[in-house]
């Protein structure tokens, strides 16, 4: 039997199960501006916990001192999936990585090295045959410590395909019974991506023992595509993120990758753990914790995903929802535009209609929210289920550690007067109210210089986003900024409400402290050293 006819063979009795490996928490985070602190970090591997994922991938642990705590957090906080931690191949990386995973329920080390040419000559300065060297004794010093090690070959759709076979083969010798090879800067095409993975499955006789893995960036457009490949040509384990964050154009869509094998099951005849209610939830509870939001026409999780203004469309889809929509929003948790609550409603509907939306929330959690609601009940005639969703971000982004809240705000613009607009604004600061007057050339340029007075902090709005959250004139607006801070730092924010200066003032304090709770961490560790 010829080689191929033998992958082919093999790969036609390969279980049918894919892992969902999450890398949000590390690859994704490395987005600019989807920075999270410990807290954040492990509210959203828990959500991610809830969705369903086999393995989380926490972050870098040798990164920062802050870093490790955070991998070290969510270890501790997660039950079910595999948590797990990156290293270079350095033994120091390798115990660092170690000592933040280690009290998982289910630990792994994730220890990569890169394997092109370009990557030997230009970065690492090392011959084949020292990487080789270098493969042989991480893994193996890692195995040592964990009995589930992920071994990554870097720049591995760039290499030489048989050198890449001879370090693969070296990596399970030593105990990596999951190996990644990923497509690092998204380079290979899907036609391509096929031929590499069947020459790696022919090449290397052992493979059923061992759980391949692909990881695959968007610089093409293609991470999904190929992933999708990667997967009919046998590899058991994609790793992703949700809303494709990740390192310039981001990683493999995680809604993307999931509801393409749970759409197209004629043709993908595969199965993940996913919770595919989650999906949407999970995506906004990101977009809330790093104030980086999806555009429009996303996949799935887009604003304008289930949208239709075509009235041909809007017929079919009156007419047979299938017409035009190959899922249903609600197989991926997102609400329909429907009016559900209103001024009337006690605690008891907004926590059953929380519930209908996959949020079981506390008789505490509604009580903070509850407020929030009624005000904006006053203000609204229709409250939708996006706004229900707006209000429950809007809280968890003031949980944990705020510095500066919005108190009070009144703002004075004008066409015929310099300058053009002034604001008075109160801050709570801790049990304080600190307040001040700031003049600009609009109201949120005038509410911004207000709130930089009472905090006395330098820095300049570097992008400014606003859009709706509902339809009509009393909309829920939805604001993202960035802000750049000292040292060329830039934080984003985000923040709702009906009022857009106001969300526009509460996404500029949600930036505000972040950097604050940064710049306090800096001081701690600084004793500390």
């Amino acid at each position: 039997m010829s080689s191929s006819s033998e992958a082919k063979r093999r790969k036609k009795n390969m279980p049918r199960g894919v892992r969902i490996f999450d890398t949000t928490l590390r690859d994704g985070e490395q987005s600019p501006g989807c920075s999270m602190d410990s807290f954040q970090k492990v509210q959203m591997a828990l959500q991610l916990e809830k969705l369903g994922v086999d393995v989380v991938e926490a972050g870098f642990p040798i990164a920062s001192n802050d870093e490790f705590e955070s991998v070290r957090a969510v270890a501790k906080a997660l039950k079910k999936p595999i948590v797990a931690g990156l290293s270079r191949s350095d033994k120091g990386d390798i115990s660092r990585c170690w000592d933040a995973v280690k009290e998982a329920k289910k630990p792994r080390i994730h220890t990569f090295i890169a394997t092109s040419d370009i990557h030997l000559k230009h970065k690492l300065k090392i011959t084949r045959n020292e990487l080789l060297k270098e493969i042989q004794q991480s893994v193996s010093f890692a195995r040592k410590l964990c009995s589930d090690i992920e071994w990554s070959a870097e720049d591995a759709t760039r290499s030489d395909w048989d050198f890449l076979v001879e370090a693969v083969k070296i990596a399970i010798e030593e105990g990596a019974s999951t190996i990644n090879l990923p497509d690092t800067v998204g380079y290979i095409v899907p036609s391509e991506f096929k031929q590499f993975w069947e020459y790696i499955f022919e090449k290397i006789p052992n493979y059923e023992n061992v759980v391949f893995s692909a990881h695959c960036h968007d610089d093409l457009g293609l991470a999904v595509a190929n992933s999708l490949v990667a997967i009919e040509a046998g590899v058991r384990q994609v790793e992703c993120t949700v809303n494709g964050i990740g390192e310039r154009a981001g990683n493999a869509s995680l809604e993307e990758l999931v509801m393409a094998l749970a759409t197209r099951k004629d043709h993908l005849d595969f199965q993940t753990n996913i919770r595919t209610r989650e999906i949407y939830p999970t995506s906004r509870l990101l977009t809330s914790t790093t104030g980086v939001r999806v555009q429009p026409n996303k996949a799935i999780v887009g604003r304008n995903a289930f949208a239709h203004e075509a009235g041909i469309h809007q017929h079919g889809v009156i007419s047979k929802a299938i017409t035009y929509e190959i899922m249903t929003p609600k197989s991926v948790g997102r609400p329909s535009n429907t009016l559900v609550l209103g001024k009337h409603s006690g605690r008891a509907g907004l926590r059953k209609r929380y519930e209908q939306l996959g949020f079981k929330l506390g008789r505490e959690q509604i009580s903070s929210i509850y407020p929030n609601f009624t005000d904006l009940a006053d203000k609204k005639k229709e409250v939708y289920d996006e706004d229900l969703l707006a209000l429950l971000q809007e809280s968890r982004s003031v949980e944990g550690e705020n510095y500066y809240y919005l108190e009070f705000m009144q703002v004075t613009s004008s066409t015929t007067t310099q300058p053009a607009a002034t604001a008075s604004v109160k801050l709570k600061v801790g049990n304080e109210i600190e307040s001040d007057v700031g003049h600009g050339n609009g109201p949120v340029d005038s509410v911004i210089n207000a709130i930089s007075k009472i905090v006395g902090i330098d820095c300049k709005l570097v992008d400014f986003n606003v859009s709706s959250v509902t339809r009509g004139r009393d909309a829920m607006a939805e604001v993202y900024i960035t802000v750049e801070f000292d040292e060329n730092l830039q934080i984003a924010g985000h923040s709702s409400s009906p009022d857009t200066i106001e969300a526009g003032a509460k996404a500029f304090l949600s930036a505000v402290n972040k950097y604050t709770l940064a710049r306090n961490l800096k001081k701690q560790k600084n004793k500390k050293t």
